[in-house]
């Protein structure tokens, strides 16, 4: 036996990509996932702006994923600098970071994976047949929407987060509000849990290790400079990344492919991935949803990444409406200012660090005297998650032909593989 299996223009996915599977004598002797996205050299247009600038360039590379790209950036300047910022600034940038969540998870979830199990070519249909539904899933991306604008300033590339702290915060009640919106649409949250789990997906393992941020007793965005292999419990500060993540050109991808340098093994970074290294830390009722759904430590199924990030919206729905609360309510945690705090230019090189909606997201900066950039590296999630995609691609092919499954179910199930990873492949040719 002897086919080839082409999808060019993977659809249903952030950016442009294509697969390409050979598959002879009853064995996959080819599996590729061509990245076909031109470079789109953020890193060398940083070069020689000030400090100041270089967060809303970033912003500009994802516009799901703008506010992470905000923050990180903040993160590795304020650790050049030295600056320590107040507890609310933290709280707020949480906030910020867990909009994105909202709008990514609920777009992804609804828009691109969900036509894979109802048997549709797109999300459409789902507004005739189960209007409620739709509906609910658009208000909860609007609601992703509402909480980036009140606390970034706008819905996509904020403006009001800046080094040491924020320009602006609303009212009182404008935080009252928004929880109150969050914690009615906790429901909504559950029942796509139970909607996700009961899609039946392949029995399979990832190929590699998975990599998360960790932070004792607490489930991290952004509070945490600590990065943990899953399998290998190899733990690594941001700063040290490079000697802990390897990057490597392929001649069939646009986009680099990264590995652990230490098991040169690939490895996943996504909702799986913050679960399994966190999963008790989840607030309760996300925790109760995982469990009813058997999503517990060691998850090794990628196709479980859509139950995962469905998880992750219970967890940042009730999570920050306690975090908007309680910075209405003045709680003593964060009765500080948010206002930026008085810092010092001075030369360095530091990497932010961030869980963005997709997974880790690293901004290596070095910065002169005068806090002008003279080196920047981004590692974006999908740039890591690409190489152990293309493994479990061929883990789940090798399954199927063993099983004796035509050649239009395997190109749908790995379809459906590459859609359950969330790629978006425009962030990825960093």
């Amino acid at each position: 036996m002897r086919c080839s299996i082409n999808v060019d223009h993977i659809a249903r996915i952030e950016g442009h990509g294509n697969i390409h599977l050979a598959i002879e004598d009853g064995a996959v002797a080819t599996c590729e996932m061509n990245v076909v996205e031109p470079a789109r050299l953020f890193e060398s247009m940083v070069r020689g702006r000030t400090f100041s600038e270089i967060p809303y360039i970033a912003s500009r590379i994802c516009g799901i994923c703008s506010a992470s790209h905000v923050v990180t950036d903040l993160l590795a300047i304020e650790r050049v600098f030295g600056i320590e910022v107040s507890d609310r600034t933290h709280a707020l940038r949480e906030l910020l970071i867990y909009g994105s969540y909202l709008q990514n998870h609920a777009t992804h979830l609804f828009v691109f994976a969900a036509p894979d199990f109802t048997g549709h070519a797109s999300v459409f249909p789902l507004a005739t047949e189960a209007p409620e539904l739709f509906n609910q899933a658009l208000a909860l991306k609007a609601l992703g929407n509402e909480l980036c604008t009140k606390v970034g300033g706008r819905s996509v590339h904020p403006i009001t987060a800046v080094v040491g702290g924020f320009t602006n915060e609303i009212s009182r009640n404008e935080y009252l509000a928004l929880a109150e919106k969050m914690e009615a649409m906790l429901p909504f949250a559950e029942q796509t849990v139970d909607l996700f789990n009961s899609f039946p997906v392949p029995d399979i393992e990832t190929a590699g290790d998975m990599l998360a941020m960790v932070q004792e007793g607490y489930y991290p965005v952004c509070t945490s400079c600590d990065a943990r292999f899953v399998g290998t419990g190899e733990t690594f500060d941001a700063d040290d990344h490079e000697a802990h993540v390897e990057e490597y050109a392929v001649p069939h991808s646009g986009a680099l492919f990264a590995r652990s340098r230490l098991s040169r093994k690939p490895y996943m970074t996504a909702s799986l991935a913050r679960i399994n290294a966190s999963w008790g830390q989840l607030g309760q009722r996300a925790r109760l949803a995982a469990a009813k759904a058997g999503l517990r430590p060691p998850e090794r199924n990628p196709f479980r990444n859509n139950v995962a990030q469905a998880v992750e919206l219970v967890d940042a729905l009730d999570r920050c409406a306690g975090i908007a609360r309680r910075l209405a309510e003045g709680d003593s945690c964060f009765a500080g200012s948010s206002e930026p705090v008085p810092f010092t230019v001075r030369a360095g090189r530091a990497t932010g660090f961030t869980e963005a909606p997709r997974g880790v997201l690293f901004h290596d900066l070095e910065l002169d005297e005068e806090g002008r950039v003279k080196h920047a590296s981004i590692l974006t999630p999908t740039a890591q998650n690409v190489a152990n995609l293309e493994g479990d691609m061929r883990v789940l092919a090798e399954k199927m032909v063993a099983e004796g499954a035509a050649e239009a179910d395997i190109r749908l199930r790995v379809e459906e593989l590459v859609r359950a990873y969330d790629p978006c492949l425009s962030c990825s040719v960093h």
